[in-house]
């Protein structure tokens, strides 16, 4: 695109070439203020940036790099006689983080004597004196917008920096230079350790020639406007989707691959199906995106945000899959193939489904899209589990999903669970999986993530007015699972998925045909209407003067039209018995009875909740659960963060843990050791079976009794 315009030019740059020259890069005054935030870019961006320090740390030869994006820049005539100028275009964020996070790191190598390191890092943010005219600022990247002050304060404040002393210690531009120069600090460690000087050094290497970008530079003739217009608002946004096609291509090409073989015959995502966009919470991505974050998800058993997805998608592919991309590509052509053939039959009005198909069509009446990572991780190519545990692994996972819709909890928090149960089983032998799966499931026992037992279930779906509470969509399903439950039974075909309407049996509009006199029965009456026992599906909407008329005219049209076993049923029961409160609980429970059958729990769960803000765990120790036989001394000690994978700790006799030689009293001290940063080794830390630290604490309280407990921790 670029090269077809006059006067534009495409370099592939490091941040040393990109700032090596003295030159002013101007933010101009309509560019919108510095946004970028600590979960959704500057987290990322450090942790890729650490990513790449280890790897040239462990392999040299290798050279790793990472690729920022693009900038668009365009030439002006020089405010200084001295200064090549640029006005930024396009990248204003990428750049101003690139150069807090240059100078937040140079101040720390100033204030430890790493003079020459700091000296090199200083030159891509500040211009040398000898070319800034008396009164002027020696940086690099001048601010014209509301950002000018902050960032002037801060990236020309001596270190070390206070932050909260700054005249703009609220603005967005400090907090970013506060962040960046904390997870620096720690992951440098103390200046006097052995390691420190090594890790400077790499880390100043990244910064100087391990990070590029694609630098779109544009001649002051350009129209500039057009160009943002461009790039911005009138072509398509790149999708992730996009940006993994780029960079799966480059990277074929550069392993030698066919790039044209390998485009026509193993990149499926070209297809209607996969650029329909589709809904996620609030937002709309492509369908081709939204698996590829999950696929992400089924792979590395971490929770990634659609916003990270092509940077942990490269991240991946480089340093963790172990595979070339030409062997890569097809297992994501053949899973995305299996993704689209689910979706297709999850949407098709008949015929029966099998678990996962079912599982999509579940999930999309529910709103929800939180076990499809689980789905395409049980059906990895090479994996090839038996159907059966198949099954039974999305029962159980289903069962843990719905159950907690049934009572309106949050699922805000589930797909991390769903990650973790991935991460925590990914080597577990096959004969072994349902077990583990059911019992990390099991074990979860806080409000944000439980697995709902029998009796809460039972209890708040009794008088639940169910029509009311729950989205249409929703509402069908669990009616539709039922009628499957009771058609399974005597072998017929599932019911058919065509949106078939609710129909309340004793109407919403019931005072008039059905009425009754006293104000206790008119309340008892009301009360029913919404309730799960009242509801049913039929194959086409009663007219309205049949749905609302007496009962016997009503029984009548339903025997005429109906072909579902649910509504045969009070068809049946009503033979000899009017329509009333009392065949409406009867019903009710009976659909919970089946409810519980369709989506079960382990024999014995309950799904005991422990409140985190009234049930604190800080008075159990690990000395409490060698003492309840719970942990052993000699047991190992499993790092469970994806960059301390296969590190490990042995538990001693008293209670303590030792690591790499060295003693420590408590998991989070021993977390805190090994990341250089505070760490909640109760989360961090798993035993050999894949659960947590937390998970066995947990079970120890709660088998305890209450007194017991309240006596145990007042000791």
């Amino acid at each position: 695109m670029y090269g077809m315009m006059a006067g534009v030019e495409t370099f592939k740059r490091t941040p040393l070439q990109l700032f090596n020259l003295p030159q002013h890069f101007v933010i101009p005054l309509f560019q919108r203020p510095y946004v970028w935030k600590e979960d959704e870019q500057w987290e990322p961006l450090w942790k890729d940036i650490r990513r790449i320090a280890e790897l040239r740390i462990d392999e040299p030869h290798q050279n790793a790099t990472h690729f920022l994006g693009a900038v668009v820049i365009q030439s002006l005539e020089a405010q200084s006689k001295r200064l090549t100028t640029w006005n930024v275009i396009d990248g204003q964020q990428r750049l101003t983080t690139l150069q807090i996070l240059a100078n937040a790191t140079c101040g720390l190598l100033a204030e430890s004597g790493n003079a020459r390191l700091a000296g090199q890092l200083e030159r891509l943010t500040h211009n040398d004196d000898v070319y800034v005219e008396d009164g002027d600022i020696r940086l690099k990247v001048r601010h014209l917008n509301k950002d000018q002050a902050a960032f002037n304060g801060v990236m020309s404040a001596e270190p070390p920096v206070d932050h909260t002393d700054l005249a703009h210690s609220d603005s967005q531009i400090v907090a970013a230079h506060a962040y960046f120069s904390r997870v620096v600090e720690q992951w440098l460690g103390p200046p006097e350790s052995d390691e420190y000087t090594g890790k400077a050094k790499k880390l100043t290497d990244v910064l100087l020639d391990g990070l590029q970008l694609v630098s779109i530079e544009l001649e002051a003739s350009e129209n500039s406007q057009e160009i943002f217009e461009t790039l911005n608002a009138r072509g398509t946004p790149l999708t992730a989707a996009d940006l993994v096609r780029n960079f799966v291509f480059q990277r074929l090409e550069a392993e030698g691959g066919d790039t044209e073989k390998a485009y026509r015959e193993d990149w499926p995502f070209e297809t209607k199906f996969w650029m329909k966009e589709v809904s996620v919470g609030r937002n709309f991505i492509s369908r081709s995106s939204l698996f590829l974050n999950q696929w992400l998800v089924s792979r590395t058993g971490e929770e990634v945000s659609p916003q990270a997805t092509f940077n942990r998608f490269k991240s991946y592919v480089e340093l963790e899959s172990g595979h070339e991309m030409a062997h890569l590509l097809p297992a994501i052509k053949q899973q995305a193939q299996q993704y689209e053939a689910w979706t297709v039959a999850a949407a098709r009005p008949s015929g029966n489904l099998d678990s996962a198909e079912m599982a999509v069509y579940r999930m999309q009446a529910g709103g929800v899209e939180v076990l499809k990572p689980l789905l395409i991780w049980l059906h990895k190519p090479g994996r090839d589990l038996p159907q059966a545990t198949v099954d039974q692994i999305i029962r159980v996972a289903e069962s843990w999903v719905v159950r907690r819709q049934l009572l309106r909890l949050s699922g805000s928090d589930l797909g991390r669970i769903v990650a973790d149960l991935i991460a925590a089983n990914s080597t577990v032998p096959a004969d072994e999986l349902v077990e583990r799966v059911t019992g990390h499931l099991a074990r979860l026992n806080v409000t944000s993530t439980y697995w709902p037992g029998d009796e809460e279930v039972r209890t708040t779906l009794t008088t639940e007015s169910a029509y009311s509470r729950f989205p249409r969509g929703r509402l069908r399903m669990i009616l539709e699972a039922v009628e499957d439950l009771y058609r399974a039974e005597t072998g017929q075909p599932q019911i058919e998925r065509k949106g078939y309407p609710i129909e309340h049996l004793l109407p919403r509009k019931w005072h008039d045909t059905w009425a009754v006199q006293a104000p206790e029965d008119i309340e008892k009456r009301q009360l029913r209407v919404h309730r799960l026992g009242n509801l049913t599906l039929l194959t086409r909407s009663l007219n309205s003067k049949v749905s609302n008329g007496p009962w016997s005219a009503k029984r009548s049209a339903l025997m005429d039209h109906n072909t579902i076993t649910l509504t045969g049923r009070v068809i049946k029961r009503t033979e000899h018995h009017a329509w009333d409160e009392e065949l409406i609980d009867q019903r009710t429970t009976e659909l919970i009875d089946r409810i519980l059958q369709v989506w079960p729990v382990p024999e014995g769960h309950h799904g005991k909740v422990v409140d985190p803000q009234t049930k604190a765990g800080d008075w159990v120790e690990l000395k409490h659960l060698i003492e309840a036989e719970l942990l052993a001394p000699g047991d190992k000690l499993v790092a469970t963060h994806r960059d301390f994978k296969g590190r490990e700790a042995t538990l001693t006799s008293d209670g303590a843990i030792e690591l790499v030689g060295k003693r420590y009293t408590s998991p989070s001290a021993a977390g805190h050791a090994l990341r250089k940063k505070a760490t909640n080794g109760w989360y961090f830390w798993a035993v050999a079976d894949g659960r947590r630290l937390r998970d066995v604490r947990a079970e120890f309280q709660n088998s305890m009794p209450a007194d017991e407990e309240l006596k145990f921790s007042d000791e």
